[in-house]
């Protein structure tokens, strides 16, 4: 497995938390997400990286939103993300100004994925590690992925691959050839 990479300052960490912010009161206030310049922020800011944007009222899921492909900045990444997130999250509502004030914000920042090579779910177990990887199923049509905070609900390996696949819209004692598993990690940030 590759370098998980950056290793953001504490001041960069401050940035994307703050721009997520940002981002969604622009949204509150004007409807669209943060307009970023990303030749505004540090080189580690700058650099193309893929995002999850989560967001919690009272330790609730209230949002989440991310990107499993680098296309373009982090920082820009993590603005879209957020606006996404709190106004575009099929499951929930649009967020209101009230929530708002009460909103907890998680950023994930992924590691380039990885094609794992496994022969049967029972392969993938043993080669997962609980707590650190995040996971991409795909199987044609089906695809989901789970980050690696997930493994805090779902601490078997067994129970999180089986989640997954429910997750991508497979059966969940299903498997098959075509399956592709792709591992990451994440750089959290709260």
């Amino acid at each position: 497995m590759s370098s998980t990479e950056p290793n953001y300052t504490a001041a960069e960490k401050h940035t994307l938390l703050r721009v997520a912010r940002d981002s969604i009161f622009q949204g509150l206030t004007n409807g669209r997400a943060l307009d970023i310049d990303a030749r505004n922020y540090s080189p580690a800011l700058r650099k193309l990286r893929a995002s999850f944007v989560t967001l919690e009222l009272d330790n609730n899921l209230r949002g989440c939103i991310g990107t499993l492909e680098a296309k373009r900045a982090v920082v820009e990444d993590v603005a879209h993300n957020a606006f996404a997130a709190a106004f575009d999250d099929p499951r929930f509502a649009p967020l209101t100004a009230e929530e708002f004030a009460r909103l907890a914000l998680h950023i994930s920042v992924l590691s380039p994925p990885e094609l794992m090579t496994v022969d049967s779910e029972q392969d993938l177990q043993r080669q997962l590690r609980a707590g650190i990887d995040g996971l991409i199923l795909d199987d044609g049509r089906h695809r989901g992925t789970f980050l690696p905070s997930v493994w805090e609900s779902l601490p078997e390996p067994r129970d999180f691959i089986r989640r997954l696949k429910l997750k991508a819209g497979l059966p969940e004692t299903t498997w098959s050839k075509s399956i592709k598993v792709l591992r990451y990690t994440t750089e959290s940030i709260s």
